[in-house]
């Protein structure tokens, strides 16, 4: 989602981008943290002056170079950014240089690639394009950017109507390398030329003996059958068809599975003819990175080209007119599994505008959207939610990233007679706000939430060149221009002054024009079926027979050989000479130092009993980040599944005088925000350094209340802090029920579209008490909790409310609550010395005694959940092999063990070697030769569990056989390693120890390693450890996998898979779980 004024405001992994078009969803994604930066054109020094930096950053867009012209330059000051649009003279690409002072350089290309069917054309063809091309030579020179380069970001998306790719790094030579192998692959893929990348990326027909019946497979095709085996996706792509009949955004730019095995290789090359040449790119680059050099090196590719007059006109996006005269309704089918309630769902969905909005009119709309669905309390959210037609809420309200904006909301769990009743309230609803507006306060806090989010620009782990550049293209793609619609002072200024003058008429009128008299509106309805998926796979089974039938015996005979031709040629490595070609660093390249961030502890602070710890940094631009945690060990762990709905409930429920939609407003007005979470940390005991196995009985638990404000407005977080701890409204059992409601939805979702993670989570449980107690609060476990509370909450409130409130007692009331606080603070020394007072005034007022009594150790003592958990594990399920059916097209296959034991040093090069598997084996034998879309392992060095994954997997029993090769597999790779192909590999591992976080980030890294008792000498020491890696470290992993203890499986699929691989030898328990 895009937002006010074209710009992502918050970090990208936490947008609301619910609605019928969500924002890039397909991408192939692998973005973590990278190294230090060498030397840069716009890096200043500690002693630079904002006045040099100034300087330096108006040179850079003074920038010529002989092959472009200059288009345009401006200087968007709300993000400091120093901008040029270059055209290429030869071919007509545009170039925006964005000069910053950021050292997370970020560079990407975006093409418009408006698909006319359903066949994944731009999704399958975004996979291809990075499957080798003219100057890099290797199978997959994606993979050898993951194995050995230091990316902070290495990624392709495929929206409705463009295609992006993007890398970042901070480190310039890294930067540069990644630069030149996306460069050539976008522009001259082995893929046109090469049809088994078709065959490997998309979908083609797979035949081993001829008795044997045709089976589909492809990455792709398989990726998409994970996708429309979620509910709230079919939901949303029939939501979009409806909306939009004539143009693009009415297909499936993802691809069908229905429909992909149409795509042939011809179609797909001509595609890439079609759109991808210079004339159709956008190229930006952002960051402290010299500005001739960027344009240097995309010359070298341009210049390849010639003009191309047709290839923009070719690829534009028509408008979808509104056609309706009268709202429509459709009807389509969702599967269910045979256990469940047959429940519908159903979606209103508005096509908001056919002509181009205004940067005021976005900014409003985003204002509004805020105000309509924006929190648990916003009108329209609340209304729906509280009227009990449903469980969860559907839609998530303004989507306007693509060229027509679209708003869209409604409700799961819906009965079969109460669906027309959703759409009527909905209307009835907007009509009401319509009619008697928004308050004062209401406008406030949303109107101070956005523009505060505005201003902090906090992007979270991702770049902010990347938050720049999707913002930025979602309007420079419809060829408008780039840097305007991030400009947000002046529209944002206009909507106050409207504000003051009309009041929440400005609102209003939005909701009557684009909503009540916008008749282009479709009420989708999602009927649940217990026979659609067997439908399906019979369909899919029927359709190759058919084709199998029509062939002859010299046909199969060349499927045969295509099939095996096709696996030898995933499975071949790449030649020496082919893995020379792609560029990469050097282990001097690294920086040997592990990155540390600021941490002062000061326990018993002001002898308040209270520990405060602090992380000076060198600018939070005015804003405060504080975190207050209290300890949680004095919950018994029968009562941990409770945390969930306590903590929702103390936030969204009203506290004190405030109702729950007043505590709401009032937190959006005078804060950024505030959440709670459970932090859950094993921890290193005392006498120990951390780099051995232990025996997972020290454990840290607290639950933090997490906001931001600015410093004058630090008060006002603290006193939200006190009354919510102390005076949250849990007696609402209406909300508690309506929590629990949208819980179950909520994880049954998750467990059909994440199946990996409870397969993970659950193989921990088998061996770790603290895994235990992970997968009884967010696991498969969980489901069956919930819904034990929902009956609880519907038939004996009394009973579960009691339980909540010993939960607060527990947290604030215990003898030792004092002893268990920490105040965490994070911020620029001019905001740590203005907020002081203000601390002070919290350790005095945080309940309490400052005399009570001491905490238990946990750093010499068991945690008493751990106790608790033991017991209960000897009582449970054992290691067993384990199976969980949803309604689903594909497989989430987990298999793991105990790779190292307690007291067994575990060095960093197992870090080095877990990731070459994932990178290497994994990749090629359950992604590339098997078609899931992710195949990839965890490694614990704490407790020393080891569990292979697979993510939208075609397969099963054979998936697990691979997993059985891979300790073979490592030891041949390690015995045939050249030490470039070590080198590579602890490049690779060394990213991942380093990235660009946010201060925010900074300082709760910095606080999770002081509470886990990790030293900056430990954590050196490991990093010494990988950067000392050897082959013989590969060897002995691989020894230990192939010896790995008592291992056992878990997986997340389907009643016919599993029939499947029990026929296959592959046996477990299964149970139904959604």
């Amino acid at each position: 989602m895009r937002s006010p004024s074209g710009i992502l405001i918050t970090a990208l992994s936490v947008q609301r981008t619910t609605s019928a078009r969500a924002a890039s969803p397909f991408a192939r994604s692998f973005g973590r943290g990278a190294s230090s930066c060498s030397a840069s054109a716009i890096k200043m020094s500690s002693t630079a002056t904002a006045e040099d930096l100034q300087s330096k950053l108006e040179a850079a867009m003074e920038v010529t170079h002989p092959s472009y012209e200059v288009v345009n330059k401006d200087i968007v000051s709300e993000y400091g950014s120093y901008c040029t649009l270059y055209r290429h003279k030869q071919t007509g690409a545009e170039l925006l240089s964005v000069a910053t002072d950021d050292d997370n350089k970020v560079f990407g290309i975006t093409f418009r690639t408006p698909p006319s069917d359903s066949t994944g054309v731009p999704h399958i063809l975004e996979h291809s394009v990075l499957c080798g091309s003219k100057k890099y030579k290797t199978k997959d020179p994606f993979v050898r950017l993951l194995q050995g380069s230091l990316n902070t970001f290495l990624n392709a998306f495929t929206y409705p109507d463009r295609t992006c790719y993007v890398v970042a790094s901070q480190n310039t030579k890294d930067f540069y390398n990644l630069i030149n192998v996306y460069a050539d692959a976008v522009y001259n893929p082995r893929a046109i030329n090469d049809p088994s990348v078709h065959a490997q990326e998309g979908w083609h027909l797979e035949l081993e003996k001829k008795e044997d019946p045709l089976v589909y497979k492809g990455v792709v095709f398989n990726e998409m059958k994970g996708v429309y085996s979620s509910p709230d996706s079919l939901l949303n792509r029939e939501s979009s068809r409806c909306l939009y009949p004539d143009t693009t955004y009415g297909v499936d730019s993802g691809g069908d599975p229905t429909v992909i095995p149409d795509l042939s290789f011809e179609q797909f090359r001509d595609f890439h003819g079609k759109f991808y040449h210079p004339a159709n790119s956008r190229i930006f680059f952002s960051g402290d990175d010299d500005v001739y050099s960027r344009l240097e090196i995309m010359d070298e590719y341009l210049k390849e080209f010639d003009e191309s007059p047709e290839s923009k006109p070719a690829s534009k996006i028509e408008w979808q007119k509104k056609l309706y005269s009268e709202p429509r309704r459709e009807r389509h089918p969702y599967p269910v599994g045979g256990g469940q309630p047959e429940l519908h769902m159903t979606s209103v969905n508005w096509l908001l505008n056919d002509e181009p909005m205004t940067s005021l009119e976005e900014l409003t709309w985003n204002i509004l959207d805020h105000l309509l669905m924006g929190t648990p309390s916003s009108s329209l959210y609340k209304t729906i939610m509280e009227s009990g037609l449903g469980n969860q809420i559907t839609g998530g309200g303004l989507s306007d990233e693509l060229l027509q904006a679209t708003f869209s909301v409604g409700l799961k769990g819906v009965q079969p007679g109460q669906v027309d009743d959703v759409e009527k309230l909905v209307v009835d609803t907007l009509t009401k706000i319509s009619e008697e507006g928004f308050t004062e306060d209401d406008i406030a806090s949303s109107l101070n939430t956005i523009e505060f989010q505005m201003r902090e620009f906090n992007t979270g782990g991702f770049p902010k060149g990347l938050a720049w550049m999707l913002g930025s293209m979602s309007h420079w793609i419809y060829d408008n221009s780039p840097t305007e619609a991030l400009k947000f002072e002046k529209p944002l200024a206009e909507l106050k002054e409207m504000i003051a003058t009309s009041g929440s008429k400005v609102f209003q009128d939005l909701i009557k024009k684009y909503l009540l008299e916008n008749t282009h509106r479709v009420t989708v309805e999602m009927v649940p079926s217990k026979t659609l998926e067997a439908e399906q796979l019979k369909d899919e089974e029927d359709r190759l027979a058919a084709i199998k039938a029509s062939l002859s015996d010299e046909d199969l005979d060349g499927i045969i050989k295509s099939t095996i031709e096709l696996k030898e040629k995933q499975a071949k490595e790449d030649t020496p000479e082919d893995i020379a070609t792609i560029p990469s660093l050097v282990l001097e390249d690294l920086t040997r130092e592990q990155a540390e961030y600021p941490i002062e502890v000061e326990e018993n602070a002001n002898g308040s009993g209270i520990t405060v710890v602090k992380h000076e940094l060198g600018s939070t631009s005015g804003i405060a980040y504080v975190d207050v945690g209290l300890d949680l060990s004095a919950i018994p762990l029968s009562e941990v599944p409770l945390l969930s709905l306590f903590t929702r409930l103390t936030k969204e429920a009203g506290a004190g005088e405030y109702s729950d939609v007043a505590i709401s407003r009032a937190i959006g007005t005078y804060t950024g925000g505030i959440s709670l979470s459970m932090l859950q940390s094993s921890v290193i005991p005392e006498g120990a350094d951390g780099s051995e196995v232990g025996d997972d009985s020290h454990m840290m638990t607290k639950l933090f209340l997490r906001g931001k404000a600015t410093s004058d407005q630090v008060d006002k977080l603290f006193d939200f802090y006190k009354l919510l701890l102390t005076d949250a409204k849990l007696d609402s059992q209406k909300k508690a029920v309506e929590m629990l409601k949208e819980s179950k939805s909520r994880i049954e979702s998750s467990i059909q579209g994440s199946g990996h993670s409870y397969a993970n989570s659950r193989i921990k449980s088998r061996y770790s008490p603290s895994g235990y107690i992970e997968e009884q609060m967010s696991g498969v476990t969980y489901l069956e909790t919930v819904k034990g509370l929902l009956q609880q909450a519907e038939e004996d409130w009394p009973s579960l409310l009691a339980r909540l409130e010993a939960i607060r007692d527990a947290l604030i009331k215990g003898a030792a609550c004092r002893d268990g606080m920490i105040v965490n603070i994070t911020g620029d020394k001019q905001v740590l010395e203005t907020i002081q007072p203000s601390v002070d005034k919290l350790l005095e007022t945080l309940p309490g005694d400052a005399d009570g009594e001491k905490m238990q150790n946990f750093y010499t003592e068991e945690h008493p959940w751990i106790k608790q958990a033991r017991v209960a594990m000897s009582e449970s399920f054992g290691v067993i092999d384990e199976g969980f059916v949803v309604p689903t097209q594909v497989s989430y296959v987990g298999k793991g063990g105990q790779l190292f034991t307690k007291g067994e040093k575990v060095s960093g090069s197992a870090a080095v070697a877990a990731r070459y598997l994932r990178t290497g084996y994994l990749w090629d034998y359950v992604r590339v030769i098997g078609g899931a879309y992710g195949g990839f392992c965890t490694f614990s060095p704490s407790n020393g569990i080891f569990s292979y994954l697979s993510y939208r997997d075609p397969n099963l029993a054979e998936t697990i056989d691979v997993y059985d090769g891979a300790a073979d597999a490592l030891m041949k790779a390690a015995e045939a390693m050249t030490p470039e192909d070590l080198a590579t590999a602890v490049i690779g591992a060394v990213g991942d120890l380093d990235g660009a976080l946010s201060p925010d980030q900074k300082g709760w890294t910095s606080l999770q390693r002081w509470i886990k008792n990790e030293s900056p000498e430990r954590r050196q020491q490991f990093r010494d450890e990988v950067l000392g890696t050897t082959v013989d470290d590969f060897k002995a992993f691989a020894q230990r996998l192939k010896d790995i203890k008592n291992p056992s499986v878990a997986v997340v699929s389907s009643t016919a898979a599993f029939e499947a691989a029990a026929k296959a030898g592959k046996e477990m328990e299964v149970k139904v779980v959604v």
